[in-house]
C-alpha cells in the first residue's frame, strides 16, 4: 500500500504539472485552430490487474504510460497512435552489510523490483469530436518482463550497482478505449484522458516477490514462472494538443526568383 501511495503521489504531481503547462499554453494561444491540433501527446498513471492464470502470482501493479498520436486523414477521426509504458508488480527492500573488511560499519540498501515494460503502435478511432471524445484503439508491439536488483547507500539517493536478475520478452497486442474530456481550448488544448486496455502478452517467463533466494555461500537461487501473462489496465492522465507549425514568409533577397 505504501508503494502504491508513492506511485499515486508521483503520478499526480506529474499530471498536475503537465496540465498546468498545457493550460498556460492554451490561454496564451486562445485562438482555436480550425484544422485542429497537429497531434497529441500525453502521460497517464496506470493501475494494472492480472487476468486469469497470472492472478495466482500477483494481485496488482502500478506504473506510468506515455502516448502520442497524429491524424491520418483530414477529419482527424483516424489517428496513428504510439504508446510506451512500464509497470511495477513486485518490490523487495532490505539492508545489507558490505563484505570484509568493511562489514556492517557501512550498510547498503538492496532493492529488487519486478517490472513490465511495454510499447506498441496502431490506429486510434475517434467516435465523436468536440469537447467529449470517446475513442477506440488497438496496437501491436512488445512486452518486456524484467526483475532487477540495485544497491545504494542507505543515506544516498542514487544507486551504484545494478543487475538484471531475470528477463523475457514477448510479442504483444493491446486493445482498448477511453474518453478525452476537454479542459481548455486554444491552439494547445488540454484534456482529461481516462481509458482501459487489455494487454495480450501470451506466454511469458517472469519472477515475482520471493523468487530470488540468497544462499549462505553468497550465491542465489532463482525460481522463474511461465504462464499466460495477460493484464487489464486502467489509466487516468492528461493529453495536450500539439499546435501546427506556423509558416513565416521571409522576404526574398537578391538572386534567382
Amino acid at each position: 500500500m505504501m508503494r502504491a501511495a508513492m506511485w499515486l503521489k508521483a503520478a499526480a504531481g506529474a499530471l498536475g504539472a503537465l496540465a498546468a503547462l498545457g493550460s498556460a499554453a492554451g490561454e496564451a494561444g486562445a485562438q482555436v485552430d480550425p484544422r485542429g491540433p497537429a497531434g497529441y501527446a500525453g502521460i497517464a498513471f496506470v493501475d494494472a490487474r492480472p487476468v486469469g492464470e497470472l492472478g495466482t502470482y500477483f494481485d496488482q501493479g502500478f506504473g506510468a504510460q506515455l502516448h502520442g498520436a497524429i491524424p491520418l486523414e483530414i477529419s482527424g477521426r483516424l489517428l496513428l497512435r504510439g504508446d510506451l509504458g512500464f509497470l511495477v508488480y513486485g518490490y523487495e527492500h532490505k539492508r545489507v552489510c558490505f563484505g570484509a573488511p568493511v562489514g556492517c560499519r557501512i550498510e547498503a540498501d538492496l532493492t529488487t523490483t519486478n517490472n513490465i515494460f511495454f510499447g506498441g503502435i496502431g490506429p486510434e478511432l475517434l467516435l465523436a469530436t468536440g469537447a467529449v471524445q470517446p475513442y477506440l484503439n488497438v496496437s501491436w508491439g512488445f512486452s518486456y518482463f524484467a526483475t532487477t536488483s540495485s544497491l545504494g547507500g542507505s543515506a544516498d539517493w542514487g544507486d551504484f550497482a545494478h543487475t538484471t536478475n531475470y528477463d523475457d520478452a514477448t510479442f504483444a497486442w493491446r486493445v482498448g478505449g477511453g474518453v478525452r474530456i476537454r479542459l481548455t481550448s486554444g491552439r494547445t488544448p488540454v484534456a482529461l484522458d481516462v481509458g482501459m486496455e487489455r494487454h495480450q502478452n501470451g506466454l511469458a517467463n517472469f519472477l515475482t516477490e520471493g523468487d530470488i533466494v540468497d544462499n549462505p555461500d553468497g550465491s542465489i537461487t532463482v525460481t522463474p514462472h511461465r504462464a499466460e501473462a495477460n493484464l487489464t489496465t486502467l489509466r487516468i492522465g492528461v493529453t495536450v494538443g500539439i499546435p501546427h507549425k506556423e509558416r513565416r514568409h521571409r522576404p526574398r533577397r537578391g538572386g534567382w526568383r
